[in-house]
Order: structure tokens, then sequence, then C-alpha cells
């Protein structure tokens, strides 16, 4: 049995803005369920302490300001402890950004106090009685800790998942001035990242292994378009760092028994699905029609995810025999072009602003195709749930995406592999082409019910990450081992 602090900024559904929460809300129950002692660390903030049912055990600091919750994880036995300060977490709305849309001002302080207690407990030095044998550590919000730790003798394994090489935490010299980390920091080798101090580059640096959250971006990252500038360290590490996909919650997100959609289903009931695209259309208004094909996207209006290209198809788009339902929000001018088109279309265009979780499962579960052109997706898990769920994602052959969707090509529909439609340049001409495909491939009948067995046949769930998931910490703690051992020979000699 092995000892597993996990330390993170979010954890579902205690508090969610991304994926993060997503993989810390699950792969500890699926560790856990493989018989590892793991616990939870992350932030008390104000939602978080609501959605639980939390105690306080200990304090850390005189006035009690700074306190130590304990409770367990909601519809789990999976302990977590919650870092309380008013001050830092107790604010309400979003975690990361204040009410004008912009990081809150103190956010290096704020996950600096979280990586410092992180520390603390990894070495029980805080009367909690448990001392890990790995620190799981994710993002950039928990970046210091591997740095931190890395002096500490006695201490844990550590290993870092970057969710998101965008997302960086770099903050200028007077912010690792003010933080009052030791000087010997400040260099390109540690957390000195042209000139400014970065949060991330201590897991990078400093971790014993670094993982990504799907094979493909492992290898991405390496590179000059998605390495975000620090593709040169992520190869000098290549040897320590891999790729582990995703899982998904197989029981929230199951057909048969999903209480959010009309009517349930399976792989050998598909002949009930379509119930679900009329439900689909009724609740979005737009034209109950079994002829047409439906065409969905659930996700953020940014760039990233490539809502620009899918905008770009549109005026095409619209002269075909479909509709198109989006659910999603992000930036104010993809948001307004969108609402425009589905006013000038309302019977085959609906946009809803903002996230719905029962409208996300009906979507799976009653639409045809489902849309992720993304310029980058480090793992992605909306084409997991469509697969799941029998709907045909149309995918950009990029981190996530091209690990889980195979294309229906001649090649694989012939082997019976094919489970959705693959592009590979970020064009509009490229989307275009592929929802042409998709929408081909569904009005056969046969074809289509090949590819959407294939993809329901597959095994997305936890279970199987948390045991890459534990193989990875078997190398960390062997990597530790062989320092400790260098180490004390060179203290020898």
């Amino acid at each position: 049995m092995k000892k597993i602090l996990f330390v993170t900024s979010e954890a579902y559904p205690l508090i969610k803005t991304g994926g993060l929460a997503d993989v810390s809300g699950s792969l500890p129950i699926a560790l856990k369920a493989l018989g590892h002692d793991v616990r939870i660390l992350l932030p008390g903030y104000a939602s978080a302490v609501a959605a639980g049912r939390f105690e306080q055990v200990r304090s850390l600091s005189s006035d009690g300001e700074i306190a130590i919750l304990e409770g367990l994880l909601p519809g789990s036995d999976v302990p977590v402890w919650l870092l309380a300060h008013s001050d830092y977490f107790g604010r309400p709305g979003n975690p990361y950004l204040g009410p004008d849309g912009k990081p809150w001002a103190d956010n290096p302080e704020r996950y600096s106090l979280l990586c410092h207690v992180a520390v603390e407990i990894a070495m029980n030095r805080l009367g909690l009685q448990w001392k890990p044998d790995i620190v799981h550590c994710n993002d950039w919000q928990t970046g210091l800790v591997p740095a931190l730790l890395s002096d500490e003798p006695g201490r844990p394994a550590t290993v870092f998942t970057i969710h998101n090489l965008a997302y960086q935490g770099v903050f200028p010299y007077e912010t690792f001035v003010k933080l009052r980390l030791p000087r010997r920091f400040w260099s390109s080798h540690a957390l000195e990242f042209y000139n400014q101090l970065s949060f991330i580059k201590g897991g990078l640096v400093f971790a014993d292994r670094i993982n990504t959250v799907s094979p493909h971006y492992a290898e991405e990252i390496q590179t000059p378009e998605f390495g975000a500038g620090l593709e040169g360290l992520l190869r000098f590490r290549r040897d320590r760092l891999s790729g582990i996909l995703n899982g998904i919650d197989v029981e929230a997100w199951n057909p048969a028994t999903d209480p959010f959609i009309h009517t349930n289903y399976d792989i050998d009931s598909l002949e009930k699905r379509p119930a679900n695209k009329a439900a689909l259309q009724r609740a979005f208004g737009l034209a109950e029609d079994s002829g047409v094909v439906m065409l969905a996207l659930v996700g953020r209006l940014v760039q990233q995810k490539g809502i620009d290209l899918v905008i770009e198809i549109l005026p095409k788009v619209m002269q075909m025999p479909v509709q198109l339902v989006i659910v999603g929000s992000g930036e104010a001018r993809y948001e307004q072009i969108l609402l425009r088109w589905a006013r000038l279309y309302p019977d085959r265009l609906a946009v809803k602003l903002g996230y719905d979780e029962a409208a996300a499962h009906l979507i799976e579960a009653g639409t045809d195709l489902f849309l992720m052109p993304s310029r980058f997706e480090p793992c992605g898990l909306n084409q997991m749930y469509s697969q799941r769920y029998g709907a045909i994602p149309v995918v950009r052959h990029v981190g996530g995406l091209a690990d889980t969707v195979a294309d229906a090509n001649a090649t694989n529909l012939t082997l019976g592999r094919a489970t959705g439609i693959v592009f590979h340049e970020a064009v509009a001409d490229a989307l275009f082409e592929a929802v042409n495909r998709g929408i081909v491939l569904c009005q056969n009948g046969t074809l289509r019910e090949k590819v959407q067995k294939s993809g329901m046949s597959e095994d997305f769930s936890w279970r199987q990450s948390a045991q890459r998931y534990l193989e990875l910490y078997d190398l960390a703690l062997a990597d530790r081992l062989t320092a400790d051992s260098l180490l004390q020979i060179k203290m020898d000699t």
C-alpha cells in the first residue's frame, strides 16, 4: 500500500473550473479503490467548505485564521484536507479570477501558502500523524512543492502532472522577493524564466517524475509549437517525462443509467437512442426532425478550442441538412457572433451561454456528431463521453484527441477500429471537410452503427489510468532511492 498526498487547486465536486477538477475528483477515488491510502490537499475556498462536511483539526496561526479542515470528498471515502485562510481563500466566485475576469493579484501568495503547507504535511510536521510516500502535484499552483521538498532529508518521492502547459504561473522578479523563496532558486536551472518567477518550473525541474494527461501531448510539448517556451527543459528531462491518458467517470457518464437523458440505452439497444435526439431538439427549440444530422459543441468558446473555425464554416454548414447546438462560454466576441447566427437560423442553430450539466448529458445522448476542433488539447474528456454515448466525435489530431479517436478511414472501417472523424490542419477548410465526411457517415446507417459500437466498446475508465499512475509512482520511488544512494556515496567520499 502506498501513501499518496494529492495536492491540487481544485477537485470536483468541491470546486471546479475545468478538467483538473475532474482528474482530482476521480483519480484519488480510483487509487483508493485499488487499496492505497490517498489524501487530497486543496485550498479551503468558501464554496468547497460549503460543499462538504469539514472540521478543523489543526490551527496554523496564533489567531486561528489559517487552519487545516478535514473531511471526505463527497460521495467517496477519500480524506480531504482543506487549507483554510479567510483572506486568501474565503472570497466567493472563481478561485483564480476576480469579478473583472483578471487573475487575483495575490495568487502567488495564495498558492505559495498552499505549497508550503503541502511540504509541512509531506514531512509530517503538522501533527497529522501521517507521512506520504508520494506527493503528487498538479499544475502551476502546486509547482513550488517539488522545489521546496528538494532539500528536505528523507523527503517523499514527487510526481508533477501537467494538465495544461499554457498556464504556467509566471510572475515578476518582485514576487520572487516577496515570497522569500531561497535565493538559490533564482536561476535558469530552477525557478527563473526569462527574468521572471515561474511556478511551473518548480515541478518541471525538481519533480522525480513528470507526466501529462495523454501520451501524444507529452510528445507535443517537447516542440516549439506546443512547448510554450519550455520545450528545451522538457526535452532535457524527456527520460522522466511520460503521458497517462485521463479516465472518465463511467458511473456518471453511462447512457444505460444516466438520469439526465430522455431514454436510457446501451450498445445493444441503440434503436432507443433517437428518442434523445428528439428530446434534444425540443429542449433547444429546434425543429423536431429525425432526418437532419445533429451537430453539437460543448466547451469553452475560445480560440484554443477552435470555435473561430466553427464560426468560419457556419455560412456553408447552415446550407446543409443539419442542426447545430452549442453550449459554453468564453470570449464575448465569439459569444455575440454565435448569438447573431442563432437569431438568423432559429430552427437550425441553438446557442446556450454558460455550462449546463444536464444539457451536456442530453447532448451526448442525442447528437449525431460532436465537434472538437481544438488547436491543442492536453487530453479532452468530451470525445470520450461521446464515444461512450454513441455520438461520433469530429476531432483534430492533437493531444489526447489523437490518442482516443480512430479515424473512420477505409482501413479502420474494414478492421472495425474506427470511432470518429479526425482531421489534421487547424484551418476552416479541413474542419468543413471533416464535418462533411461525418454527415455522409451518419447517412449510412450500417457504417454509422459500426463506428458507434466501436466507440462504445472502448474502456476509458479511471481504473485503467490509475494502474498507470501506480507504475509512475514506482518509478518516482526508484528515482528517489537512487538519488539518496548517490548522495550517500558523495558524502562518504
